[in-house]
């Protein structure tokens, strides 16, 4: 089959998620469609503008590979993509089954409103005691010259870093819970928590925390209700902050720099340049072009990846030896397989159905897809949870990447480092929770009333609202 097959099956898996995800009820819906609006960037959008401009690889664009420019980009794209296009719709089936299985399985209740935790009146000043901790720590971090950016294999300062997530870990913490009484305080309050995550997106020259803040914009218009305005919102909200990266970037960079960037895109059409700085940054057709080469098996053992995912959970210091870092290992041994890094020291995402095809084949793909659903259904359960810890990891995995670019060991490792986090976020949250048991004694006055499930049936519709 031709690429322009593959892709088009690929699209054809990622609509069938976007429609399913309309009968998913809660904030499992933002995730799927999130996921199949990254998919289409790295999956479709990037081999299309390689099949239609076929831009000869060069020194400083990531965009064209020189292992898919050296056999014609059609023929090899459609090879890449095969192990791609069979992981797509086996995550697809994933999500009709579960929408099929939800709407039967809730015809006869409802879900609250409100999460749980929603109705803890020490939830949100804890909250924002932990943004302000997380604030001072990428100052301190900035200060230090160690705020690294997207890649890096190490943090120059691992406990600034540590104490800077928190920041990120809040603020949208702040973005989906808060319930100002009016709405000017509302939107002065959004804007200026998304402004600041698109400020730390320029300094860590990440994409992640400004699409971390549109996904948790997204989620609470998932719990206090959508309108058309709402919708569009979100997606200029992503657009802009994505698309104003490489501009605001610009700033930091040096002229000779903005040169070698400008040199760069003269090869592309004027259509296709205002996107590439997007393109860029959705490198999973790398990642699967890696995975073709390497082929299936030889990289880690399937007993290797179960203890390996363990020991991601326990700390460093506790554990007394260098934990396996995947996006490490994937550089050095995956794409070192047929490009060579021995210069390049990086840490890459491999995505999961890449990472399932190097560890088992299309038995592999199978396996990492399902326990990305898994963390998809997990991930969304734990921002209905009723505990701190369990909200603050559902809000941490909100601000990272692991359901659209990292597969089991990728996605351990994120889950490993926030369980730290939100064990000091819980010690910051007993700590508010005491200063206001002895600042306010009695009933809290600021405490919203006790929330009561609202059952609301929808006729015919099974979803709880």
């Amino acid at each position: 089959m031709s690429a322009y097959t593959e892709i088009a099956l690929i699209v054809c898996a990622l609509a069938t998620l976007v429609v399913a995800a309309a009968w998913v009820p809660g904030v499992t819906r933002v995730f799927v469609i999130a996921q199949a609006a990254f998919w289409s960037l790295s999956y479709v959008a990037r081999p299309v503008v390689l099949l239609v401009v076929k831009p000869d690889p060069h020194y400083g664009d990531n965009v064209p590979d020189p292992r898919l420019a050296e056999y014609g980009y059609d023929d090899i794209i459609a090879l890449v993509l095969r192990h791609v296009v069979f992981g797509m719709w086996v995550y697809a089936v994933l999500i009709v089954g579960y929408a099929i299985w939800s709407r039967r399985r809730s015809s006869a209740v409802g879900v609250a409103r409100e999460p749980a935790i929603v109705a803890d009146p020490d939830f949100i000043p804890a909250l924002t005691a932990i943004y302000v901790v997380g604030v001072f720590g990428r100052g301190a971090t900035m200060a230090a010259g160690a705020t690294g950016k997207a890649g890096d294999v190490d943090s120059a300062n691992p406990i600034l870093n540590f104490v800077a997530i928190l920041g990120t870990v809040a603020a949208l913490g702040l973005i989906i819970f808060a319930r100002p009484a009016r709405q000017a305080t509302t939107v002065l309050l959004l804007g200026g928590l998304l402004v600041m995550e698109l400020g730390w997106t320029v300094v860590t020259e990440s994409k992640t925390p400004i699409l971390g803040a549109a996904l948790a914009v997204a989620v609470r218009f998932a719990i206090v209700g959508w309108t058309k305005g709402k919708a569009v919102g979100v997606m200029v909200i992503a657009v802009l902050g994505i698309g104003g990266f490489g501009w605001l970037q610009s700033f930091k960079s040096t002229e000779f720099a903005k040169s070698e960037s400008a040199l760069a895109n003269s090869s592309y059409p004027p259509t296709v340049q205002p996107f590439l700085s997007i393109l860029r940054r959705f490198d999973l057709l790398e990642a699967a072009t890696d995975a073709y080469y390497h082929g299936p098996g030889f990289w880690v053992a399937p007993g290797e990846v179960i203890q390996h995912a363990a020991l991601t959970l326990i700390p460093t210091q506790l554990l007394g030896v260098q934990k396996f870092q995947s996006g490490t290992a994937w550089a050095n041994d995956v794409r070192g397989s047929s490009v060579d890094m021995t210069t390049v020291s990086v840490s890459l995402a491999e995505g999961n159905v890449n990472e399932g095809y190097v560890l088992g084949g299309y038995t592999g793909v199978v396996v990492s897809v399902a326990f990305t659903f898994v963390l998809l259904l997990a991930w969304a359960k734990s921002l209905h949870s009723r505990y701190f810890p369990i909200v603050v990891l559902g809000l941490a995995m909100t601000g990272a990447s692991a359901l659209f670019e990292r597969g089991i060991l990728g996605s351990m490792e994120a889950l490993g480092k926030f369980v730290q986090s939100a064990v000091l976020a819980w010690l910051i949250y007993l700590v508010v929770k005491e200063y206001r048991r002895r600042a306010l004694p009695g009933p809290t006055p600021l405490a919203p009333p006790q929330a009561t499930p609202v059952f609301i049936a929808k006729r015919g519709s099974g979803q709880w609202v």
